[in-house]
């Protein structure tokens, strides 16, 4: 179903998990969602969209077997190859029924009862609920990394990005909506959703530690994904460049005086090949990560040219268009903006 942004939403909230080497914990994912969400909430319509970005062991298969059971809940987009996490999110987000959408991770890291209070808080007119990560029972190593990841974001383009930043979240239809429609070649989802301006409730959780399998989100990912945040909510890396580029020409400035006085007041040869060296060596490598810089912000921009589809679906298990008639749906507060 795409443009979405376009149609009316059929259901009253959808959950939106990828998938990325998850097999053997899905069944209990979904278990948790079926008796903590989707049991207590019976008078609501949901649906809850897996998204396999791609896995290489037997998640699809698990997901078959989760959708066998609930035709009528479950969906499953299959994707090409593996185009990322926030490019599954997105996919999901696309082919969404709901009123609100809700993402969360299929590794059980997170509370899944902390839903309920996403739709509470939606009820009360909240466009945008976000869970953040106060405590992780996690190594220390991925602790520190990504406090450093989101200490720079918050720093260089997030002010009110959490300290220990977020990917379960809520997002209301005029939120999704937006961010459906500014869609980039290398998206920074959290900062997407923070760009948005909506009002957020902010709902502080231990993220638990995970118990089948390794997390395949590498430091290296992590700094690339810094750099998307950074090159596209930024103008600090440029700024930063032209101030480097002034100190340093005025440095040059006043080593050259330096030097001219010593010649004219004491007749100091000038002399030396290692200080030569040194300065050389520095500004050429001053100038290398400049143009380091400056070649990210043009691969972005051409990435963003080139207007590709940032995912490829495979196929898609169990969208049935006649379920839509038969939601029903949340009844929110008069006068809080959001379509009926």
């Amino acid at each position: 179903m795409v443009g979405l942004e376009n149609e009316e939403a059929s259901l009253d909230y959808s959950i939106v998990i990828p998938v990325y080497y998850n097999e053997g914990m899905l069944e209990t994912t979904f278990g948790a969602l079926k008796e903590t969400v989707i049991d207590r909430n019976q008078n609501f319509c949901g649906e809850v969209i897996f998204v396999d970005d791609g896995s290489g062991d037997g998640s699809l298969d698990e997901l078959l077997r989760i959708r066998d059971q609930f035709p009528d809940l479950v969906t499953i987009i299959k994707l090409t190859r593996n185009f990322g996490q926030v490019s599954a999110i997105n996919a999901g987000f696309r082919n969404a029924s709901g009123r609100c959408v809700i993402a969360i991770s299929a590794d059980g890291q997170d509370p899944v009862d902390l839903i309920n209070q996403m739709l509470d808080e939606f009820l009360r007119g909240t466009e945008v609920v976000i869970a953040t990560r106060e405590e992780r029972d996690e190594s220390l190593f991925r602790v520190w990394t990504s406090r450093f990841f989101y200490k720079m974001m918050k720093t260089m383009s997030f002010p009110n990005m959490p300290a220990g930043g977020f990917d379960f979240f809520l997002l209301g239809r005029r939120a999704l909506d937006t961010i459906l429609r500014n869609q980039e070649a290398h998206p920074f989802l959290q900062g997407q959703i923070l760009w948005t301006g909506y009002p957020v409730k902010f709902l502080p959780y231990r993220r638990r530690q995970r118990e089948i399998g390794a997390s395949r989100w590498s430091f290296g990912k992590r700094l690339t994904y810094l750099l998307d945040g950074v090159m596209s909510y930024s103008f600090l890396p440029i700024r930063l460049m032209s101030a480097t580029g002034a100190i340093v020409a005025l440095s040059g400035f006043l080593y050259a005086l330096v030097i001219l006085l010593e010649k004219l007041l004491w007749g100091n040869p000038v002399t030396g090949w290692a200080p030569l060296m040194i300065v050389i060596l520095v500004l050429s490598g001053i100038q290398l990560l400049m143009l380091g810089v400056i070649g990210e912000y043009v691969w972005r921009t051409l990435a963003q040219s080139r207007q590709r589809e940032a995912y490829v679906i495979d196929s898609i298990y169990g969208y049935d268009e006649s379920r839509a008639p038969r939601a029903r749906h949340l009844h929110l507060p008069s006068g809080e903006g959001h379509d009926r």
